[in-house]
């Protein structure tokens, strides 16, 4: 066990299970967001939980810049976690940008995975005309890293609950702002452009663990369609479309949450890889 490793990325481990889930946080976020699912599956799993380096309580003197230019570096916190550890089969639940860091991950080092959870991924946010649709323009992309360097606090005002789409609870994008701005600006500011410029379809299509790719509902960040690419891009990839609304149903709807990842890791599960409509998914 490498605790240099584990102190550095204030890494966290409870539990009564032998598998192991590793839960990873998405931009401009920390291990806190997990709250509300992680301890859902601490009976039946050993839990992990970690910051990238930049976020949250890590060693913000371990952050180098040329490491994380790219979303590279964050795999390789994911693999340094793993190895420090001694993992081995283990189940990556990845929210957002960590759904494709957690792919990195293990098409570097498969044999550390036993499957993906992917919580509104994102392989490439700018659009590709005619054949894919990311969401954004490069010139959007560009609008909004100009605005991190020019006004940080109202960048963090403005997109917090424009991705957390729930304003019935005001508190969630209040939290997630928070977060943003507890950040070092000029951290979260290279991750964003790692993060928005990164293009990982090829490393999609590499994928050699099964995978569940988690589709909300009305979602700035992840739309429908970059599901759907997925689902047929990804090989042994499950598409489930959630009634949760928004980027962050782990924060906004943990109960719809825990309930898909269960069923999905129900070993007596029957596979299905249909793409379920709203309107199927939403509750009665």
């Amino acid at each position: 066990m490498n605790d240099a490793i584990l102190a550095r990325n204030n890494v966290k481990v409870f539990g009564h299970g032998t598998q192991t889930m590793l839960f990873a946080h998405g931009f401009g976020c920390d291990q806190n967001m997990w709250r509300f699912v992680a301890p859902a599956f601490a009976d039946d799993y050993r839990i992990v939980l970690f910051d990238y380096v930049g976020s949250g309580k890590s060693d913000l003197s371990a952050y180098d810049a040329k490491r994380y230019s790219s979303l590279d570096g964050y795999a390789q916190d994911v693999l340094d976690v793993c190895n420090a550890l001694e993992l081995r089969h283990v189940i990556f639940v990845g929210h957002s940008v960590s759904s494709v860091i957690g792919i990195l991950a293990a098409n570097r080092e498969p044999d550390l995975f036993d499957r993906l959870i992917l919580v509104g991924p994102s392989p490439r946010y700018i659009n590709d005309a005619p054949d894919y649709v990311g969401g954004f323009e490069r010139g959007d992309i560009e609008g909004l890293l100009e605005t991190m360097d020019k006004n940080y606090i109202g960048w963090a005002n403005f997109l917090a609950p424009a991705i957390m789409k729930n304003p019935d609870r005001p508190e969630l994008s209040a939290e997630l702002e928070a977060s943003f701005c507890s950040t070092d600006p000029v951290i979260a500011r290279r991750f964003a452009e790692a993060t928005f410029f990164a293009d990982n379809r090829a490393d999609v299509a590499k994928v050699k663990r099964p995978s569940l790719i988690m589709q909300c509902a009305d979602d700035l960040i992840a739309p429908l369609a970059v599901g759907e690419y997925l689902h047929r891009t990804m090989p042994g990839s499950t598409l489930k479309l959630l009634a949760a609304t928004g980027h962050c149903p782990h924060m906004s709807h943990p109960e719809e949450t825990i309930r898909v990842i269960r069923e999905y890791l129900r070993p007596e599960r029957t596979q299905s890889t249909r793409i379920r409509t709203v309107d199927e998914a939403r509750p009665s």
